[in-house]
């Protein structure tokens, strides 16, 4: 049972109105995870600006996938493994042995693995990386760029993670 309220997306007013219209015509559907997050337009706008800042950045769309599912993996998330499993094999066109690979952090591209990796490690140690971490990324040609990108997905799965593990969200994509 869910602990928070999925808001009717034809019942809300004012900013969330807004928030979710913008959605809509994004996605043509109003996702569960985002109904919920609406009961705070402030963090619904945080999560959609964020979300709307990473895609302009050097990690691609794919990339990004694959994190959300090597943090979601860490963090027990079933809606999202449900959402970016859906989302990788339907908008990013990845392979599903590829997504699976990444709940582990396993990629056959050693620099998306690294990726991956510095991901998985950031949730293990709660962010207390150390230099060995960090080369470790570097030496497989992620660039500071990319690396602090690879921060900025992690959190942003992290703070998606804990709010739908914590809101118990009705899974509205195909289970994993």
């Amino acid at each position: 049972m869910t602990r928070l309220t999925a808001l009717n997306p034809e019942e809300v007013t004012g900013k969330t109105k807004d928030l979710f219209n913008a959605v809509q015509a994004k996605l043509g559907v109003v996702p569960n995870m985002m109904r919920t997050m609406g009961n705070s337009p402030a963090v619904l706008e945080g999560y959609l600006n964020l979300s709307g800042a990473l895609s302009h950045g050097k990690l691609s769309a794919k990339t990004g996938e694959l994190i959300a599912l090597a943090v979601s993996e860490s963090n027990s998330c079933d809606y999202c493994l449900a959402a970016h499993t859906f989302i990788g094999e339907k908008l990013v066109k990845a392979d599903p042995a590829i997504l699976k690979a990444a709940r582990s952090g396993n990629s056959t591209d050693a620099k998306t693995e690294a990726i991956l990796q510095l991901a998985k490690t950031l949730i293990s140690k709660n962010g207390l990386v150390n230099d060995e971490d960090v080369n470790k990324a570097k030496n497989a040609g992620v660039t500071d760029a990319e690396i602090a990108e690879t921060v900025a997905h992690t959190a942003l799965n992290v703070l998606t993670n804990y709010f739908n593990n914590l809101a118990n969200t009705e899974i509205d994509f195909p289970a994993v």
